[in-house]
C-alpha cells in the first residue's frame, strides 16, 4: 500500500510541475502584452520616445504600415511570445526567492540588456546617453513594472505551491 501512495505523490508532483511551468508560461504571455500595451500608451502620450514597434517592426521594415495601429498589435503580440522566455529564465533560476525586490532587479537588469546590450541592433532607437530623461525614466519604471509582475507571480506561485504540496504531505502522513 505505500508504494502505491509513494506513486499517487510522485504523479501528483509531476502533474503540479508540468502546471506550475504552464502558469509561468501564461504569467509571462499576459505580463509582455500589458507591458506593450503600457509602453504603447506611454508612447502615445509622449512619455516616451520609443515604442515596442520602433523595436520590433520599425527596425526591420520602413513601410507605411508601421506607423499604423497594426504595427503595435504585432509588436504586442510579439512581446507577448518573448515575454514567455523571459518568464522560462525566471522559473529556472529565481522563482525560489520569494520578494518583491528579486522582480524589481529583474525587470531593471531586463532594461539594462535591452537598452545598452541590444542597443546596437535597433540603429533606429537613439543610444541612452541621446535619449531624454522622461524615456529613461518612463521605460525604467516599466521594465520595473513589467519584472515586478513577472517575478513576483511565479515566485507567489511556486511558494504557494510548495506550502499546498507539504500541508498534503502532513495530511497524508497523519491519516
Amino acid at each position: 500500500m505505500d508504494v502505491l501512495e509513494d506513486k499517487k505523490l510522485e504523479q501528483n508532483k509531476q502533474e503540479e510541475s508540468s502546471s506550475f511551468l504552464g502558469r509561468s508560461i501564461l504569467t509571462g504571455f499576459i505580463g509582455g502584452i500589458i507591458a506593450s500595451l503600457l509602453g504603447i500608451f506611454m508612447y502615445y502620450f509622449n512619455f516616451s520616445e520609443v515604442s515596442a514597434k520602433s523595436y520590433l517592426i520599425r527596425t526591420w521594415s520602413k513601410a507605411a504600415w508601421t506607423d499604423t495601429w497594426l504595427a503595435d498589435l504585432v509588436s504586442t503580440s510579439l512581446i507577448g511570445i518573448l515575454s514567455i522566455g523571459v518568464a522560462i529564465i525566471y522559473y529556472g533560476i529565481l522563482k525560489k526567492i520569494y520578494s518583491i525586490w528579486m522582480g524589481v532587479v529583474y525587470g531593471l537588469v531586463i532594461w539594462g540588456i535591452v537598452f545598452f546590450i541590444l542597443q546596437p541592433m535597433f540603429p533606429n532607437i537613439p543610444s541612452v546617453a541621446e535619449m531624454e530623461m522622461k524615456t529613461i525614466v518612463s521605460t525604467m519604471c516599466l521594465y520595473i513594472l513589467y519584472g515586478t509582475f513577472i517575478g513576483y507571480s511565479i515566485s507567489f506561485d511556486y511558494h504557494d505551491t510548495v506550502l499546498k504540496t507539504s500541508k498534503e504531505k502532513a495530511k497524508d502522513s497523519s491519516e
